[in-house]
């Protein structure tokens, strides 16, 4: 099943953090997406102008709360910073490539440079 069409799980403690092995596997789903350190997940997105980076971050605001999983984002006028890990775990979870492939579904809304 493809990554996007899934449900972020809720963490409820006691996940353990993916191995190497399962990140290579899931990260050629979400090819865009740089994997730092086997512990986050970061892409930077980049629009016309503020309006684009503002309309973008309102709708991975709603994404984020529609499946409980938070990413952390930082915006620059026209460019947008996201990196996904999962705090509890200290690392990378399968909700994180859920939630970048969903991202990147978004953004295919959006109005990019």
């Amino acid at each position: 099943m493809d990554l996007s069409s899934r449900k972020c799980a809720p963490c409820t403690g006691g996940i353990a953090k993916l191995t190497a092995l399962q990140i290579a596997s899931l990260a050629v789903e979400i090819p865009a997406w740089t994997i730092a350190d086997e512990r986050q997940l970061r892409r930077q997105f980049k629009f016309r102008d503020f309006r684009g980076s503002m309309a973008f971050v309102n709708r991975l605001a709603e994404l984020a709360e529609s499946e409980g999983h938070h990413p952390d984002f930082a915006v620059s006028y026209a460019t947008v910073n996201v990196t996904v890990w999962t705090h509890d775990v200290g690392g990378l979870s399968e909700n994180d490539f859920i939630l970048a492939a969903k991202i990147d579904r978004i953004d295919q809304l959006g109005d990019r440079a």
